[in-house]
């Protein structure tokens, strides 16, 4: 089924969604009969109109002002409109994205040696090879590169009888041109997660929290190869056989691993975890059942009285979504420093300096690691230091800084319980190659961090916050000791899939409960 998604942004970058099933006009303007409506005294009442004709969809301008696509301008006029055009109205800034299941399904069956054909006569066409990397995501060309396959698929009409499977390829082969080809739609789709490439023809991604397969493909393994090259060249970054693995971030922050041959034996492979463009707060995950009210107030009174907290979870599991909403707690008036591998951290504060690790150079030179930013963040005069991640040396030094005068720090470690969370620190600790005695390190734990927020994902893929324990002492077997505050118990499985369960607080009252009446702050009230 074909369907229509429409993207309108403001100035202010706010962004609204519009989904319409392929029927009827689609009217845009000021006027609120519009589908779309665009309040501003610059958009005409009834501005332009969306329809599709002979399969095709077309934009008419219907305004004084005129209609912009694709950097050209429309004076009462129609044009085709392509996959992912931009449209200029008034103020507004107009995305149209196309969905057409069907015809995806038909152009993954279009067999390999065709596309690159294809794609060959588009080289040869445009000689795109030519063209600078920074010039192809230019508007300017993606009307250009698809007119030109246009003209190509038409000519293979034997071979395409489809009209609906030829202006599929057209928008694939677009992509993969000027953009990062099937990823692009994937990239726009706001309930995906995760984008991962197994190989050229198998692209899996996380659906609220599923992994799904997507029916999507590449051409062949050198599209891929150019897809990674898009993304780490503008970074000053490379991937070839003698370095065959790259971590980097796209424009919006997300996050990107690539590994090709011979490492990646069934061709190169690309793992995207996807930033969200819209922040998350607290009464966000209460809302999905992440945790309890009772459980987010305590979290957000000792982010407030300044204790030190480690969030503990497996991949994937939220670790970093958890510790961005716990951020906006930290009051306005102190001086944050963020530490992490790829920037995803979004604070919301004013006052934050965000500190980014680099890798070597090619001449495997100028690599600043997360324990070397740890120590400079000492010399920064920060009120709290937030490290994304420890998992490494930087653990101890993590330590140090909670014990000294940076209290209310935050990380997150991977373990799959509080228990375990404790033992990997003490693990990380040990990787410093300070020699430092087992007894030593418990005892740095035990005095530095106060909490350790569990953070899980179900077979179901919701995720929750499952355990909140307070760190004590060492105990007489030389054990750091841990008490329960709030935990989720589950209880079963309901038929569709579900998990099951319930959260419950221990009774166990933390050893500075007291600190929080003496600044004011309540959070033993009841769920609501």
């Amino acid at each position: 089924m074909s369907a229509l998604e429409v993207i309108t942004s403001e100035q202010s970058g706010r962004e609204l969604r519009h989904s319409f099933e392929r029927r009827g006009p689609i009217w845009l303007g000021r006027d609120s009969s519009c589908e779309v409506v665009l309040d501003s005294e610059l958009v005409s009442r009834r501005h332009a109109r969306l329809e599709w004709l002979d399969g095709a969809l077309l934009l008419t301008d219907c305004s004084a002002n005129g209609t912009h696509l694709d950097g050209h301008t429309l004076r009462q006029s129609a044009a085709e409109v392509c996959d992912r055009s931009e449209l200029g109205i008034g103020p507004f800034r107009v995305r149209v994205v196309q969905h057409t299941d069907d015809a995806d399904a038909a152009v993954a069956k279009v067999p390999s040696e065709l596309r690159r054909r294809i794609q060959r006569q588009l080289l040869e066409h445009l000689d795109l090879s030519r063209l600078k990397a920074t010039h192809f995501d230019g508007a300017a060309m993606r009307p250009r590169v698809a007119d030109a396959l246009k003209m190509i698929c038409e000519a293979h009409s034997k071979d395409l009888p489809s009209l609906a499977t030829r202006r599929a390829l057209v928008r694939e082969l677009s992509d993969e041109a000027l953009g990062l080809g099937p990823l692009e739609r994937l990239l726009a789709d706001t309930e995906v997660t995760e984008i991962m490439v197994v190989d050229r023809s198998t692209i899996y991604v996380e659906r609220r929290g599923l992994i799904e397969e997507t029916g999507l493909s590449f051409t062949d393994d050198e599209a891929v190869r150019s897809v990674i090259e898009r993304i780490v060249t503008p970074l000053g970054r490379r991937i070839d056989e003698s370095t065959p693995i790259v971590d980097a971030r796209l424009a919006d922050g997300s996050r990107v691993n690539a590994i090709i041959p011979p490492l990646a034996s069934r061709g190169p492979c690309i793992t995207i975890r996807k930033f969200s463009q819209n922040a998350l707060s607290l009464d966000d995950l209460v809302a999905r059942g992440s945790l309890t009210r009772r459980m987010a107030d305590f979290l957000c009174c000792a982010v407030k009285a300044r204790k030190n907290i480690v969030i503990a979870g497996g991949t994937g599991s939220g670790k970093t979504t958890l510790l961005n909403v716990l951020s906006a707690a930290i009051p306005e008036r102190e001086r944050i420093v963020t530490i992490e591998d790829a920037a995803e951290l979004r604070l919301q504060q004013k006052h934050v300096v965000s500190l980014e690790a680099r890798p070597a150079n090619l001449e495997g030179k100028g690599a600043y690691t997360i324990r070397d930013l740890v120590r400079n963040a000492l010399r920064m005069r920060p009120d709290r230091i937030v490290v994304g991640e420890c998992r490494g040396g930087e653990a101890i030094d993590m330590l140090q800084a909670m014990n000294t005068g940076h209290d209310g720090s935050m990380t997150t470690t991977h373990a799959n319980s509080p228990i375990e969370a404790v033992a990997r620190i003490e693990t990380l600790c040990l990787m410093a190659g300070l020699d430092l005695p087992i007894a030593a390190i418990r005892a740095q734990i035990a005095t530095s961090v106060h909490l350790v927020v569990q953070q899980s994902r179900f077979a179901d893929g919701t995720r929750r916050v499952t355990c909140i324990s307070e760190v004590g002492n060492v105990d007489e077997h030389g054990e750091v000791e841990l008490h329960d505050i709030h935990r989720f118990e589950r209880t079963g499985t309901d038929p569709q899939g579900k998990i099951l369960g319930e959260y419950r607080a221990t009774g166990h009252l933390p050893s500075f409960a007291g600190e929080f009446a003496a600044q004011g702050l309540s959070c033993w009230g009841d769920d609501p």
